[in-house]
């Protein structure tokens, strides 16, 4: 097949396509949206006189409404464009996040939290825009990239956060969150053109192409690996924040230094991914990412069984958990969106929704199996039963390989 000719990158025309800058942004406020107010929720459940379960549900109700919102999205960028759909989700979490900041009751500020889940859309797109651009093998790099880049952001926002909300009080997160949507729409209207070349016909058919994706043996492999290794750090996060509140008694800056730790395995394996996907290939990486994370998982519940416990026995070993999703995650998704060509905006927001779909309920779960606990072993076992689902997700992608 003939390569497409495409126009050169140039920032801030609007008439070609995004700088890695945009994209890095992008999928890095996306990121921050969640990690950078985790700290936070103690602050919360106090204010609105909430129980720390139902201020968790800032958390879990974020992952489930995104998940929901990408399979919407992906058919939308696929039959209207990226730049049209971007530009209405970035106007949608401004509002949100304004919102949010002044919501009078708990309910109010669950809704809002909710509708700031349209910027997941930043993050599903700034992958079918990469996939738009260049092969399978070279998407799989680029991904790393850019998320190498973003990944700073799981290690800066929460100590961010954290800091903001002891000096400020818990809504300057949300200000912070409206500043960054503000810039995110001028990149979008400036720098980004449109990369769809071609567009289908209607909704219906966009959506009937789901079924397409759902027989395919490679994309429920690769979906459903990406989903079980990144549910390790998702359950993470739901819980790690009662953790350090409850069980350790940690100050909100202390927590979001915490819990940057797995970003900085997560910066290494989006390198990593950069640099070798493709030359290693993507299964390879996908499997040595879901061995990674399944073997920090085993040592952290190993270390809780023989009874040390501390917090360096559930934060010190995150970097690995990081470690492996950044080696598995961009290959992953550039696996997923190679199933049919002219379904990469369908399959990114699919297997996003069944990524963060999955990582909604374990971090519900995350808070359910810790009422009244006294050490982060509940957690970590949740952790471990989702790092072995990936591994065994993978076996089915060897009998999958070169079929639809």
């Amino acid at each position: 097949m003939t390569e497409i000719s495409r126009p050169k990158a140039v920032f801030l025309n609007p008439r070609t396509p995004p700088h890695i800058g945009t994209l890095i942004l992008m999928a890095g406020v996306s990121a921050a949206t969640m990690n950078i107010f985790l700290p936070n929720l103690s602050a919360v459940a106090e204010h609105y006189n909430a129980t720390p379960a139902r201020a968790q549900l800032t958390v879990s109700l974020y992952l489930a409404v995104s998940g929901v919102m990408q399979l919407v999205i992906g058919p939308l960028a696929d039959r209207y464009g990226r730049r049209p759909i971007l530009l209405i989700s970035a106007v949608i979490f401004i509002l949100a996040s304004v919102a949010a900041s002044f919501a009078p009751t708990m309910g109010t500020f669950l809704f809002c939290r909710m509708l700031q889940a349209v910027i997941a859309s930043a993050i599903v797109l700034s992958r079918a825009i990469v996939r738009d651009m260049v092969p399978a093998d070279q998407a799989a790099s680029m991904i790393g990239y850019v998320t190498m880049a973003m990944s700073l952001v799981p290690m800066l926002a929460p100590t961010f956060g954290g800091l903001l909300g002891e000096t400020f009080g818990w809504q300057a997160s949300l200000h912070a969150l409206s500043l960054l949507g503000c810039l995110v729409l001028f990149l979008v209207w400036r720098d980004l053109g449109e990369t769809l070349q071609v567009r289908q016909a209607t909704m219906g058919a966009q959506l009937r192409a789901y079924p397409v994706l759902l027989k395919s043996g490679r994309f429920w492999g690769y979906a459903v690996a990406a989903a079980a290794t990144s549910g390790a750090f998702f359950c993470f996060m739901g819980g790690a924040p009662i953790i350090g509140s409850r069980v350790y008694h940690l100050e909100p800056s202390t927590l979001g230094l915490y819990m940057a730790a797995p970003g900085i395995g997560y910066l290494v394996g989006n390198f990593l991914s950069g640099r070798l996907s493709g030359k290693v290939g993507i299964l390879k990486m996908v499997v040595t990412g879901n061995m990674i994370t399944l073997a920090g998982v085993s040592v952290m519940v190993i270390t809780s069984l023989i009874g040390i416990h501390s917090p360096l026995t559930i934060f010190g070993l995150m970097p690995l958990v990081g470690l492996g999703n950044g080696l598995a995650l961009p290959s992953a998704s550039a696996g997923m969106m190679s199933v049919r060509a002219d379904l990469i905006g369908s399959a990114s927001g699919l297997g996003a929704a069944l990524t963060i779909g999955g990582g909604a309920a374990l971090s519900a779960l995350a808070g359910v199996v810790l009422t009244g606990a006294t050490s982060p072993l509940p957690l970590q076992l949740v952790m471990l039963g989702s790092a072995l689902i990936g591994v065994v997700a993978l076996l089915s992608l060897r009998g999958a390989r070169g079929r639809v």
